[in-house]
């Protein structure tokens, strides 16, 4: 079984991509906590890449990594890549981005995921992106999820992402449709080893 490092420091998200690649013949681990790797690019897909490439070349191994974060069409796209930095916490993040939309009729917005692998050299094997709209409401529903799934509406499904069970929002979200792209092209690689 060929490893690959998960360009994160987060055992949550290795567990999921962990349900998501079972029985492909890859062994997932999480990247070393000393390895950081400074998300400087200016879109989802230079953030996935730069991990990917960072950590595989650090590592020797193959890696891949995500950038995901929402974008709003009303404010012009952000907070886009600093979705998760928009503010201190979650609920901050919700604050300002509901106060900034106060007034606004265009809700519109996506969620975004850019994935990436790397080769252990570095070069970029596959990249895809998912995305799923929806709108932002003007206040929090549910209790579920993380980030800004509160106030993230699907009209398709008439709830937000936080009142969703964790399977439908697993099928339909952007890091879902991400795998959905990514799996099939996996054999692509031939083999992990080379």
């Amino acid at each position: 079984m060929t490893v690959l490092v998960v360009a994160t420091g987060n055992p949550g998200k290795l567990k999921e991509m962990q349900a998501h690649l079972a029985d492909l013949g890859w062994e997932l681990r999480l990247k070393p906590p000393e390895l950081e790797v400074e998300e400087t690019g200016a879109t989802f897909a230079e953030n996935a890449c730069l991990k990917a490439s960072q950590v595989a070349l650090a590592t020797g191994e193959w890696a891949i990594a995500d950038d995901s974060g929402l974008e709003v069409e009303a404010l012009g796209g952000a907070p886009g890549v600093f979705s998760a930095r928009y503010a201190e916490n979650d609920a901050a993040c919700i604050a300002r981005l509901l106060k900034e939309l106060d007034g606004e009729l265009n809700r519109a917005a996506r969620f975004v995921c850019t994935m990436a692998i790397a080769r252990p050299n570095g070069a970029i094997a596959l990249q895809v992106q998912g995305f799923c709209p929806g709108e932002i409401l003007r206040a929090p529903e549910g209790i579920g999820g993380f980030g800004y799934d509160p106030v993230f509406y699907s009209p398709d499904h008439q709830q937000t992402f936080a009142e969703m069970s964790a399977e439908l929002k697993r099928s339909i979200s952007h890091r879902g449709i991400a795998f959905e792209q990514l799996i099939p092209l996996l054999p692509t690689l031939a083999t992990p080893k080379s």
